[in-house]
């Protein structure tokens, strides 16, 4: 038996667990781990492994399956809303990169032949590290991420017909016309392949299989139909990649869409691991040993040249400042496909071999360096954004008009930039109550504007934005932002503004939860436990346990998971509730046939049957604080209740029972 493949695989494992295993202790994302782990274990330094070209293999994979992931989290009508920045913004990208490359590469005595050609190689970014990076911040979808996505889209689908001009550069003879017209075909061929796909075939084919009820036939089915659009479209001279990201794409609008991306998740990690290891495998140290100066500087003369221009293509599509600086260093690698060109390049003599090993240190670094520029992108922007810019700068060129906001207090202040914010702001208008949102991308700020919502344009992370939406007069802010660090800035600057809102913040984490408190936050539901205490409920009531038994069980495990932190970091003013523990006070509607509608708080024993107190009514608008036990209460009155959890729920079960007929 061949042990080969398996002795690389343990290797690479094996490394890759003890650099991620560092990497994360300090902090530093895993996809520098893996380019370092390639860089080692590569036949440059230690030579560990004997089958580079099995790891290639496995990077493949990874690259598709990441591709489709990506995929299956947009879809047709998303890319279709986004096709001005695809088209407009990604050939105005590339045109620009390519060019400015092209001349700079000219005055360092390149040829004309080699200088277009560097001009596309360093014109394309990393779609697999930017887009994964984008993917674990939450950021696919925000304003920057879009166009982001967008550029990213169109240099993929440049590929195709880069591939085929690149012969030509190598003084290859082709048939340039026919070329173009079977392109053209095949172009038009997959768009219909893929429109039929998402309308008719994936919905129907994927409805049987899931009946079937079968998880590893779910799985096998989704693999199949990943690889085989894949192959399909590599069949007709497009990349692998791109074609998994139209299978991921005719799967997005499907039902089915989240229960896939959950099962490629796992795979999706492990084989883009190989991907990145691949590519530092192909890194000389010893080319960048004798030439430091010159990796260094080409490096840092790529970054800012793709930077810039990204920057200013962003900032030309109506981008803030603060976007273009965020879209601009999330575009300045080279990418992975630069690699498949440039091996073609090598290939047909368009480069020399001393600018291949210049191109892959130049790439492989700017790579390792993307996650950096990423993070400190926001940073900076904010940093730049304390100077005295002009308004047009600060801006953009298209600038949302801002609503005037009149002044308003005591009412509830919506921050976010998801689907579940938007679904919260329709909840709080049914219910007539005053609120106001911040948003931070213009197209859903627009939208909320024209529907006469009091909408705020801006980064929540600003206390002038803030005040703009009154938040220093608000009686509840919710903050649904997604990303754990912009929660907890939004948090700190409501803090130093309101120090009596109520402050709900929705996270991902019951990890996040202390460090939310610890900063001001009123109430954190974290999204992973919240999902289960819904479970929990589900499980009990199937089981026909009584409904104020579940009410109880689900108050005490939310005490006993959430209560450790509640006395932690607060800001507020003194309560004797925080001296006396599993102690809170809720407000309760009396039911309009309650048993004890009409009666006096004396005659309801509420203290007796339910061990709560009924510290204040509110009758018709009118609030009696400290109600004496001669106090009628109505149906439908609002009746304040302090109590233990368990308790209060027991008190709201009995309040909203109706009287026997």
């Amino acid at each position: 038996m061949e042990l080969g493949v398996l002795k690389d695989i343990v290797i690479i494992f094996a490394l890759s667990t003890f650099v991620n295993f560092i990497f994360t202790r300090i902090r530093i994302p895993a996809i520098i781990g893996y380019l370092i782990t390639g860089v080692i274990a590569g036949p440059h330094l230690l030579r560990l492994i004997s089958s580079p070209e099995n790891v290639e293999v496995m990077a493949e994979i990874g690259v598709i399956l990441l591709m489709f992931t990506i995929g299956l989290e947009f879809s047709l009508n998303h890319l279709l809303n986004i096709r001005k920045v695809v088209f407009l913004g990604g050939f105005m990208q590339l045109l620009l990169t390519a060019g400015v490359t092209m001349f700079t590469a000219r005055v360092f005595h390149f040829e004309w032949t080699e200088s277009i050609f560097v001009g596309f190689l360093t014109a394309l970014s990393s779609t697999a590290v930017v887009l994964k990076l984008l993917q674990e911040r939450s950021e696919l979808t925000t304003h920057y991420g879009k166009t982001v996505v967008g550029i990213l889209i169109f240099q993929d689908i440049i590929l195709i017909p880069l591939l085929l001009f690149t012969p030509m550069l190598g003084g290859a003879t082709a048939d340039v016309g026919h070329d173009l017209l079977i392109l053209m075909l095949k172009t038009a061929g997959i768009l219909i392949f893929i429109w039929a796909g998402t309308k008719w075939l994936m919905p129907k084919v994927l409805h049987l299989i899931a009946m079937t009820r079968s998880h590893e036939l779910f799985l096998m089915s989704l693999l199949l139909i990943c690889l085989a659009v894949a192959m399909l479209t590599h069949e007709l001279g497009m990349s692998l990649a791109f074609g998994a990201f139209l299978a991921g794409l005719m799967i997005s609008d499907t039902e089915y869409s989240h229960s896939a991306f959950g099962n490629l998740i796992p795979f999706k990690d492990v084989f883009t691991s190989f991907f990145f290891v691949s590519i530092g495998m192909l890194l000389d140290l010893g080319f960048v040993a004798d030439h430091p100066g010159l990796v260094i500087g080409s490096v840092l003369l790529v970054i800012i040249l793709k930077a810039f221009i990204a920057g200013m293509t962003a900032f030309t599509l109506g981008h803030t400042f603060f976007g273009t600086v965020v879209v601009g260093l999330s575009l300045a690698q080279v990418g992975e496909f630069s690699f498949i060109l440039a091996g073609l390049g090598l290939t047909h003599n368009i480069i020399t071999p001393v600018h291949y090993q210049l191109f892959l240190a130049v790439a492989i670094t700017s790579m390792a360096l993307s996650p950096i520029l990423i993070q400190t992108s926001k940073p900076l922007a904010n940093l730049i954004l304390k100077l005295p810019l002009p308004p047009y700068i600060v801006n953009g060129l298209f600038p949302l008009k801002q609503v005037e906001i009149p002044e308003i207090s005591k009412h509830v202040v919506l921050i976010g930039k998801d689907s579940r914010a938007i679904n919260l702001a329709e909840m709080i208008r049914s219910m007539e109550l005053p609120f106001t949102s911040v948003v931070f991308d213009t197209d859903r700020a627009r939208a909320e504007m024209e529907k006469g919502n009091l909408t705020v344009f801006g980064d929540a992370t600003f206390e002038p934005v803030l005040r703009e939406a009154f938040v220093h007069t608000a009686e509840l802010v919710i903050v649904s932002v997604g990303n754990l660090i912009t929660a907890l800035s939004i948090v700190e600057h409501i803090r130093s503004m309101n120090k009596h809102a109520h402050v709900i913040v929705r996270t991902r984490h019951v990890t996040d939860v202390e460090e939310l408190y610890r900063l001001g936050a009123s109430q954190v539901i974290p999204e992973e436990f919240e999902t289960a205490i819904d479970f929990f409920e589900r499980i009990l009531g199937k089981y026909l346990i009584p409904r104020m038994d579940i009410e109880r069980a689900i108050a005490r495990v939310r005490e006993d998971n959430y209560g450790i932190f509640r006395d932690r970091g607060k800001v507020r003013g003194y309560s004797l509730l925080k001296d006396i523990p599993d102690i809170e006070i809720a407000a309760v509607r009396v039911g309009g046939e309650s048993l004890f509608a009409g009666k006096t708080i004396a005659e309801t024993a509420m203290r007796k049957t339910a061990g709560v107190t009924i510290v204040a009514i509110n009758h018709a608008g009118n609030i009696t604080a400290n109600p004496e036990p001669s106090a009628f209460i109505h149906g439908n009155d609002i009746v304040y209740l302090l109590g233990q959890p368990e308790m209060i729920a027991l008190a709201s079960n009995i309040l909203s029972e109706p009287r026997p007929h």
